[in-house]
């Protein structure tokens, strides 16, 4: 497994952009998938996107298609997420997760998780 640490998440205006960083120990993590999950006040945690170990196909959730962008910088260990055009419904703890096997939008799919972030989007 490895240990993922989530950054950059805060408090934006609607209409504003945020970047989310997941950053990973271990040098495994370039063989990892990794997907980004948000859970807000009272909702069950949703699959935001996710991206394959190179980087090469990526998976959006419709209501972030257009708006949201997952990439990827192995050589640094992190995994992104781009935010913009944010709408107060996106606000929600915004978490990553990484699996060595698996790729797609299931949560029980990931076998590490990062502790989350805040995200909060005013409007």
């Amino acid at each position: 497994q490895v240990q993922l640490v989530e950054s950059g998440g805060g408090l934006v205006q609607a209409g504003g952009s945020l970047r989310l960083s997941c950053a990973a120990s271990g040098r495994t993590f370039s063989t990892y998938a990794v997907g980004w999950f948000r859970q807000a006040p009272g909702k069950e945690r949703e699959f935001v996107a996710a991206i394959t170990w190179s980087g090469g196909n990526t998976y959006d959730a419709d209501s972030v298609k257009g708006r949201f962008t997952i990439s990827r910088d192995n050589a640094k260990n992190t995994v992104y997420l781009q935010m913009n055009s944010l709408k107060p419904e996106d606000t929600a703890v915004y978490y990553c997760a990484a699996d060595p096997t698996y790729w797609g939008k299931k949560r029980a799919g990931f076998s590490s998780w990062g502790q989350g972030i805040q995200v909060t989007v005013s409007s």
